[in-house]
């Protein structure tokens, strides 16, 4: 994995934050955010979550922006480290979010495996540490 594929990571990070901070879908656009998604982008959520399942395309990634809305009321990535491990990265993000229908914060670890092909993102997969968590808290 090449210094350009952090870069692709860190610069989509950076505008994700910034899309969330600035209110996510009805009120930011995903714009900023396309650039790093390969068209054909699949983004797999472990199906126990609120937004879970399989997310293709950017329309899949703006639909799955809609639905982790719907769950948060703010998500913010508190520390990251980004490993390089053969044709994927690995990326552990330690969040802070607070639901949205609960009104409950929690922290809790996302370990990502993420592909980068071509200077573009191709397919996510998260792991978080206690989905139940995190579905008790959205619910």
């Amino acid at each position: 994995m090449t210094d350009d594929a952090l870069a692709v990571l860190e610069g989509m990070y950076a505008a994700e934050q910034q899309y969330l901070d600035a209110g996510g879908p009805g009120r930011a656009s995903f714009a900023p955010l396309a650039p790093f998604f390969a068209p054909d982008v699949v983004l797999h959520q472990a199906e126990a979550l609120p937004y879970g399942g399989t997310w293709r395309g950017h329309a899949g990634m703006e639909r799955f922006f809609v639905a982790m809305s719907a769950a948060w009321e703010s998500f913010t990535m508190l520390e990251q480290e980004f490993h390089p491990a053969g044709d994927v990265v690995v990326v552990r993000t330690q969040v802070r979010a607070r639901a949205r229908r609960s009104g409950r914060e929690l922290e809790f670890p996302i370990l990502q495996t993420v592909r980068v092909e071509d200077g573009r993102i191709t397919e996510v997969w998260p792991f978080y540490w206690d989905t139940a968590a995190i579905a008790a808290a959205a619910a």
